[in-house]
């Protein structure tokens, strides 16, 4: 996100899910009846007896089916075009939370938002990749991010950044210029800058939450960030 960088002010269930619980619940049954059945003259009641290898066969399966299980309904969400807080993440961009019922157009917007914050913060992670914000950004937003990457001076940032991303709204909408706003909780205390000598420069500042409107910009019909307001400092919540 480009307003802390350099200036540092920044249900759907699977149609097959109840099928597949069933399956799972008969599966785990008798596997459960292998684990304590015995057919030893020590036992002449027939009284159930433990077998721990039968018991890790049958913790196997359990596991297995449970993977099994759980397939149709993340391709089933995939193929429906659903978004998730982990779907949008990274091994450095961590969403972890996003709005519920969310409608078509706004998950589109959400979308646009995510793909812009983690192209802007790649080119802090990297030094790199200036030409790739002209793709997400547009405006003041562009303006800036090139003035700081112009600026960077080798700086380059390391870590993981936490987003909580809790509305995505509509504003206007019309064929000559369509606009939508996303706030977000942009937690950057995970993050960590260090100058070109490989010196850790970092301030308490820079390591703050930051509680961010931004406003979306449809142009020829590709959201991009357009303008970027810091609501508060270190008072949301990610």
């Amino acid at each position: 996100m480009l307003a802390n960088h350099i200036t540092n002010p920044r249900t759907y269930r699977s149609p097959c899910g109840r099928l597949a619980s069933g399956a799972l619940a008969a599966l785990l049954a008798s596997s459960l009846l292998v684990a304590c059945s015995s057919e030893s003259d020590d036992n002449p009641l027939g009284i159930p007896t433990y077998d721990p290898e039968a018991a890790a066969s049958a913790k196997a399966s359990e596991s297995a089916a449970a993977v099994e299980a759980s397939a149709p309904a993340a391709a089933s969400a995939e193929a429906a075009g659903m978004v998730t807080a982990e779907s949008l993440s990274t091994d450095r961009y961590t969403v972890t939370s996003i709005p519920e019922d969310l409608d078509e157009q706004q998950t589109e917007i959400l979308k646009a938002f995510v793909n812009y914050d983690q192209v802007t913060w790649n080119i802090w992670f990297t030094g790199t990749g200036v030409e790739n914000a002209q793709a997400v950004a547009t405006g003041d937003v562009l303006a800036t991010i090139t003035e700081n990457f112009e600026n960077l001076n080798g700086k380059t940032d390391q870590g993981t950044v936490r987003i909580a991303i809790s509305e995505v709204a509509v504003v206007t909408l019309d064929t000559s210029q369509s606009t939508a706003e996303v706030r977000v909780c942009e937690d950057l205390s995970g993050i960590t800058t260090y100058d070109a000598s490989g010196q850790d420069i970092s301030t308490n500042e820079s390591h703050s939450r930051y509680d961010i409107l931004v406003t979306m910009t449809s142009e020829d019909n590709i959201w991009k960030s357009s303008v970027e307001k810091t609501l508060s400092t270190n008072e949301c919540v990610v």
